[in-house]
């Protein structure tokens, strides 16, 4: 049996790529945030496996379809993929807060879906990076390590407080990614 998967979890929209209060609704409006897609790179190359947990409300909204959400993906994984990255898969939740669905965090739906695609535990400290409330209350709910990031939401997210217990605060993804590297091996799943 080989070593045990190194998972990390990440929101999309405010940590790998700029956020916009008016939805990322084609491939054009997807813009990497400086370094994310390199701190990417850093974690494949210790052994992270990196999953994308979004919500992807605007789907709902008609202001895309699950089309387009495709290609903005795609474009997000080609993007990854030139500065040798790898995004093992992106976990998207369409539907809108008034849907109640089980999937949109900051229920744990996409994070338990996460855990069973990848025979994986969460609980123990699989790191979950975002830069919202409910990104950080989905994770731990599943078990995970929050990490806020100050990039998108995240000042805002700060500001206003009630996060959860231990989490970690970074002014971006690439600093988490600094932090997560240096820990002693015991901490990875």
């Amino acid at each position: 049996m080989g070593q045990p998967i190194k998972l990390i979890i990440l929101d999309r929209d405010g940590v790998i790529n700029l956020d916009s209060d008016a939805f990322i609704k084609s491939p054009d409006e997807w813009v990497p945030i400086k370094g994310s897609l390199e701190a990417i790179a850093r974690l494949n190359q210790a052994g992270y496996r990196v999953v994308v947990a979004t919500n992807q409300s605007g789907v709902a909204r008609g202001l895309l379809n699950v089309q387009v959400l495709n290609e903005i993906h795609q474009k997000m994984h080609t993007a990854a993929q030139l500065v040798g990255a790898e995004i093992d898969a992106v976990f998207f939740c369409p539907h809108a807060a008034e849907d109640n669905c089980d999937c949109r965090k900051p229920k744990a739906g996409m994070f338990i879906d996460i855990a069973k695609r990848f025979e994986i535990s969460l609980r123990g400290g699989v790191p979950v990076i975002g830069d919202s409330l409910r990104d950080l209350q989905a994770g731990f709910v599943a078990g995970c390590a929050p990490f806020l990031v100050l990039t998108g939401k995240g000042e805002i997210t700060r500001t206003k407080g009630g996060l959860p217990p231990g989490t970690m605060i970074f002014p971006d993804l690439a600093a988490v990614v600094d932090f997560i590297l240096k820990k002693p091996v015991e901490m990875s799943v």
